[in-house]
């Protein structure tokens, strides 16, 4: 319970990623594919940040 509650307080980019995490695990993919996936999910969100700053 006490690890729940210490998620739940973390920051929002911290539960993502345990989210994410548990995601790509659930689904058990292998290290290399996620890593390959996760560069093409990297580079569009850099992609929307530059967006939204000009």
């Amino acid at each position: 319970m006490a690890e729940s509650n210490t998620l739940a307080n973390a920051p929002k980019h911290v539960q993502l990623a345990v989210d994410l995490i548990m995601l790509l695990e659930q689904h058990e993919l292998d290290a290399k594919t996620v890593l390959q996936a996760l560069e093409i999910v990297q580079k569009d969100f850099k992609q929307k940040c530059q967006e939204q700053t000009t």
